[in-house]
């Protein structure tokens, strides 16, 4: 049982990575988006999650270097958008990325969706910053079986994490059983269905029987899942809310109640249909 917000699950690649994490997804750059990393860190949270296109990964920056924990104790991760992928402009995107953090390294750097048919050559460019020592671990977003397949076809190192889409309407069975025979971590965006499911009445009636918010057993779901959830919040007491899962354990009925809300609906875009900002 995952029982603190600092238990990590080890990659294939031994590297170990937080359970649990805070993404940044439309925090403002500024004040917002240090204030949230700064609350998370000094409230335990270890691992930050960002990406290129969010436009915060200056002040995710600066919330990792005002909150006074060593970097060497922080997992962080951000991404190569859309438009940057190919080769040469991804180990560029990726300077910029580090650039902007003020880091020398980064824990995790993703592709952030596959797209039609660069993403062999940027997971080329993950693969040199990943053997230069520049990025501890090399992973991908939103890639459905079919993009995996075709990537280890060609691939010389294995992503040790696919970051997708996956709450309790959306619950992914077919692509985490993929993930698992090939040692590939699954992450959760999006846990809360941006907030849809916090009024569900079979998620509802499961939190009042353990006392906790729907929000924390959704989240305490993903860890019994083998599902690392990285939560979005910008307000301290729920960054705390939120954290506040590892006193209990779903039991297997209600994990099954939970599993049956599946109507395979997003949120987010398809990934394979989601081709545009790809040139």
């Amino acid at each position: 049982m995952v029982s603190s917000l600092q238990d990590t699950v080890e990659l294939h690649n031994g590297v170990k990575m937080p359970w649990f994490g805070l993404g940044v997804f439309k925090v403002e750059e500024g004040s917002e988006v240090i204030e949230s990393v700064k609350a998370a860190i000094k409230n335990g949270c270890r691992s930050i999650d960002t990406a290129a296109i969010y436009q915060n990964e200056e002040g995710v920056g600066k919330g990792i270097k005002e909150s006074g924990i060593p970097r060497e104790q922080l997992f962080i991760t951000s991404k190569v958008w859309n438009s940057d992928q190919g080769y040469e402009k991804t180990l560029a995107a990726f300077d910029e990325s580090l650039r902007k953090l003020e880091c020398d390294y980064l824990d995790l750097y993703l592709i952030h969706w596959p797209g039609k048919d660069k993403y062999k050559e940027t997971w080329r460019a993950l693969e040199k910053l990943y053997k230069d020592g520049r990025v501890k671990a090399i992973g991908v977003s939103n890639f459905n079986v079919h993009h995996l397949e075709s990537l280890l076809k060609d691939a010389e190192i294995k992503p040790m994490v696919n970051q997708v889409e996956f709450h309790p309407r959306l619950t992914q069975l077919e692509l985490r059983s993929y993930c698992k025979k090939h040692g590939i971590q699954v992450e959760a965006w999006s846990p809360l269905m941006r907030g849809k499911l916090l009024d569900h009445e079979v998620l509802s009636k499961i939190a009042h029987q353990y006392n906790k918010s729907v929000a924390q057993v959704i989240l305490r779901w993903d860890l019994q899942n083998e599902v690392i959830t990285i939560p979005k919040s910008i307000k301290e007491p729920r960054i705390i809310e939120n954290a506040d899962i590892f006193d209990f354990e779903l039991s297997n009925d209600d994990m099954e109640k939970i599993n049956a809300l599946n109507k395979n609906e997003r949120v987010g875009s398809d990934p394979d249909t989601m081709m545009k900002d790809f040139e």
